[in-house]
């Protein structure tokens, strides 16, 4: 199953929307800290990305939320900090989120077999622990978490069978889609907003389904190569058609957030479509081609075909082993320190950014200039003129 991680809100595009870049970290911070004090310091390195969303959206709809004054860490040079109070209901859903996900990550690592035999059995010990803490805390929020519990269960039954029979990839992708559209539509309901309900679990269904295909996209020729399932692969889905799949569920949410009005609101538009339409073209990219809110480029000769990835450079890092990855774990996550720190990832080996990075705005003047918006400079002074911009909005 794939676990959130798509949604990358820009700091440079706060600015734009009028609001403060600050309110990312205060929310990450919230979480951190509703972890930390609620489920212990192991749980801090549950911190997922995408459920910071979640947080933010709930305030979104709500309004601005309790905020208290964290104490000094040193990963902020020892400044105190005001972030969201850790008994908000938007980080009690994000912590929910978290710890649901993180369980279902770790669970995934054990059974692809990128755990040690070593490990296996603590990983699936956190893993447990996690899933249990999830549904303690949602029951905290009203939020029932079973169906979600089930439908993750049920994910490695569905890969078995789309080995040795005809399987669509919305039944492949079905588990994480229910999962985003549950936990998304629940903003609402915390929010006191019941008529964008509906709105938000369709929203949160077409993320499942972007969150689970990017994945599968970005992983493809690494699956292959290591002989590990992948949805396309199963599926016989190529990527041209795997990108339209993509384009659909994008242009979907556009819609379904304009006839809610949700798109009226400058937090919606900077912490969930912006970087929705960020995702799009920098996969666009990787496959030669650029769609969404940015001009098409032709490829040429000495490009990549349009859908084949370029290999990336040199060897893949060496997976830690298992007590390595345990001494991460404890001191950059368990610490917070992912947050505001580049750091190895335990899993794979992979240097990452901070959290605190969470910007996907590399490409934002590809199209347009400075203006950074299709949509709204309308070919001006030669900006965007006859690129081709796709803009759904």
């Amino acid at each position: 199953m794939a676990v959130f991680g798509v949604l990358k809100p820009c700091a440079h595009g706060a600015a734009k929307y009028g609001i403060d870049p600050g309110q990312w970290q205060a929310h990450m911070c919230g979480l951190c800290l509703g972890l930390r004090d609620g489920h212990g310091q192991l749980a801090r390195a549950a911190t997922n990305t995408d459920a910071i969303v979640l947080s933010v959206l709930t305030e979104a709809q709500s309004g601005p939320g309790a905020r208290t004054t964290a104490g000094p860490c040193p990963l902020r040079g020892m400044q105190r900090a005001s972030v969201v109070a850790t008994s908000a209901p938007g980080v009690q859903l994000a912590a929910t989120a978290s710890l649901l996900l993180g369980a279902a990550k770790i669970r995934d690592h054990v059974d692809d077999g990128d755990a040690s035999a070593l490990a296996r059995r603590p990983m699936r010990r956190v893993s447990n622990t996690w899933a249990e803490r999830a549904q303690e805390q949602a029951a905290q929020i009203g939020l029932d978490v079973a169906p979600m519990l089930a439908a993750i269960a049920t994910q490695g039954a569905v890969e078995a069978r789309a080995m040795v029979d005809v399987i669509t990839l919305d039944e492949l992708t079905g588990p994480t889609q229910l999962c985003a559209a549950t936990l998304f539509s629940h903003t609402a309901t915390l929010a006191g907003r019941p008529e964008n309900v509906a709105a938000l679990q369709e929203i949160g269904r077409h993320v499942g389904r972007i969150a689970h295909l990017a994945d599968a996209i970005e992983d493809l020729e690494r699956d292959r190569a290591r002989g590990r399932f992948n949805p396309l692969e199963a599926t016989g889905t190529d990527m041209p058609r795997a990108y339209d799949l993509l384009r659909e569920s994008e242009s979907r949410i556009r819609q379904v957030a304009t006839e809610a009005e949700l798109d009226q609101l400058p937090t919606v538009r900077w912490a969930l479509l912006d970087p929705l339409a960020s995702l799009l073209r920098r996969l666009g990219t990787g496959l030669g081609i650029a769609v969404g809110h940015v001009c098409r480029t032709p490829v040429t000769a000495q490009q990549h075909s349009p859908y084949e990835f370029p290999s990336p450079p040199g060897q893949r890092p060496q997976r830690p082993g298992p007590f390595k990855a345990g001494g991460l774990v404890l001191g950059v996550y368990c610490t917070g320190m992912a947050c505001c720190v580049d750091h190895t990832s335990p899993c794979s080996g992979e240097q990452k950014d901070a959290w605190a990075k969470h910007c996907d705005c590399g490409s934002c003047g590809d199209c347009c200039g400075s203006c950074g918006d299709c949509c709204s400079c309308g070919g001006e002074d030669g900006c965007c003129g006859d690129c081709g911009c796709d803009c759904s909005c």
